[in-house]
């Protein structure tokens, strides 16, 4: 379970990121670049965004092979489980460090090493699947290393998101951003099964794949200080101006959980998100056991939640016009919705019934994630910009297991319809908590000037 001027934050981006020079709109916004490129002329953020989404559809097709490929060796669901477990952990473990490194050294740098460190982990487990030398524990060590190299790869990555973006776009860049998440997770699924079909190399061309997504976000990463485009000084810089190289402000390691806890807005708002993620987590699998009680054919089960996907996809039209309710506002009201439809996905209506429940939900998630991101971006020290993103990360990370452990418990002892009944009543419980917090619902977007 991820900072802008006024106009950016407030959902009307689309009206000053391209507006021209010398335009009241433009000059209206304080601290802004007057003239500053439109977006999809920004190359170095075109080319970023490319390779990000490569490595993003990468993972995608990852997520689908490497259970595959499990269950061809062993037949075992649970070993299949461990791998995901392992590399969950990993990801948890290494959240924290990874936004102290991201504060302390270049994250163009820090994005290449770990992306060619994924590509070779990647490659390393196409060349022992293909000479029949894979084993368990060396799929172990994979899962471990993949998850510390996502932890540390989305820390500053979404730093260096930021760094090429002009202050007053990027909410744009964000929402652009919530196209290449949703968009891989509804294609990789789909390339990861019609390439595991193939035979060829005993069924490695799937990670082959994902190797080569990893080298080319690797080659437009590195492409980015050759291409032009906008920053705030013309250059890829992470770190304010004034804090050299190596140096990380202060607070150390943990300073990004103290600022969550410190600010009352950032903190509701990660107590809420960390509730809603915890029951997401398990989610899938208590919508699956819903539709096969009703006696859903598996392929179809598969649609539905696809749609799902498709529903975010779609959400990302929406963000500026939601943005322009309060942040606290948006959030409440987006919960709550949820909590509506977790209730509704116990009434037995059959696979569209879900589909359409799945996909309306899924309409508001894009613009809550780029909420997210401008809130914790905007508000954070700059010297401490990494370690909160992680921070967040991290505290959003840690419900997963939970989340997956008490819906498989759920099952385990009461009908699915029951479980989804329980899981909304958990979420309401949690949604009015948080909303009696009086800050989050008067907070309001970082830049605007009745804050």
């Amino acid at each position: 379970m991820d900072t802008t001027a006024t106009a950016a934050v407030t959902g009307r981006a689309e009206d000053v990121g391209d507006a021209e020079p010398g335009t009241g709109i433009a000059q209206a916004v304080a601290g802004t670049a007057i003239g500053a490129q439109p977006l999809r002329r920004n190359l170095r953020f075109q080319t970023l965004w490319i390779g990000m989404t490569a490595s993003t559809v990468g993972v995608s097709v990852a997520d689908v092979a490497y259970p595959l490929i499990i269950l061809a060796m062993t037949g075992s669901p649970a070993w299949a489980g461990l791998f995901a477990a392992v590399q969950a952990v990993g990801m948890l473990a290494a959240g924290l460090p990874a936004g102290s490194l991201a504060d302390r050294y270049d994250c163009r740098t820090i994005v290449i090493a770990t992306e060619a460190a994924r590509a070779a982990v990647t490659g390393g487990v196409v060349v022992a699947l293909a000479a029949d030398r894979l084993s368990l524990p060396l799929l172990l060590a994979a899962a471990a290393l993949l998850g510390i190299g996502q932890a540390i790869k989305g820390a500053a990555g979404l730093l260096l998101t930021r760094s090429v973006v002009a202050p007053e776009q990027l909410t744009r860049a964000l929402t652009q951003d919530e196209v290449r998440m949703n968009g891989a997770a509804l294609a990789g699924p789909a390339i990861g099964g019609a390439l595991y079909g193939v035979r060829a190399l005993a069924h490695a061309l799937p990670l082959m794949f994902t190797a080569g997504s990893f080298l080319v976000a690797l080659a437009a990463t590195a492409l980015m200080v050759v291409v032009p485009g906008h920053t705030r000084d013309d250059r890829v810089r992470v770190r304010p101006a004034d804090q050299p190289e190596g140096t990380a402000g202060s607070g150390g390691m943990l300073a990004g959980l103290r600022t969550l806890w410190d600010q009352p807005v950032l903190r509701a708002a990660t107590m809420l998100i960390m509730f809603v993620n915890t029951i997401g987590a398990g989610f899938d699998l208590v919508i699956i056991v819903i539709l096969r009680h009703q006696a859903v054919a598996p392929g179809m089960i598969g649609v539905a939640l696809g749609v799902g996907a498709a529903g975010g996809l779609a959400g990302a039209s929406l963000v500026g016009i939601l943005h322009r309710l309060r942040p606290g506002v948006l959030l409440l009201g987006m919960c709550l919705l949820d909590v509506l439809i977790l209730a509704l996905l116990a009434v037995p209506f059959g696979p569209w019934w879900v589909a359409g429940l799945l996909f309306i939900i899924m309409l508001g998630v894009p613009a809550i994630r780029v909420l997210v991101d401008i809130l914790v971006i905007r508000q954070a020290p700059p010297a401490q910009r990494g370690r909160v993103v992680a921070a967040l990360m991290t505290l959003i990370g840690l419900g997963m297991p939970v989340g997956v452990a008490g819906c498989g418990l759920l099952l385990q002892y009461l009908p699915a319809q029951a479980a989804m009944l329980t899981l909304a009543a958990i979420e309401a419980a949690a949604v009015a908590y948080c909303s009696t917090k009086r800050r989050l619902w008067l907070a309001r977007w970082p830049g605007d000037p009745a804050a």
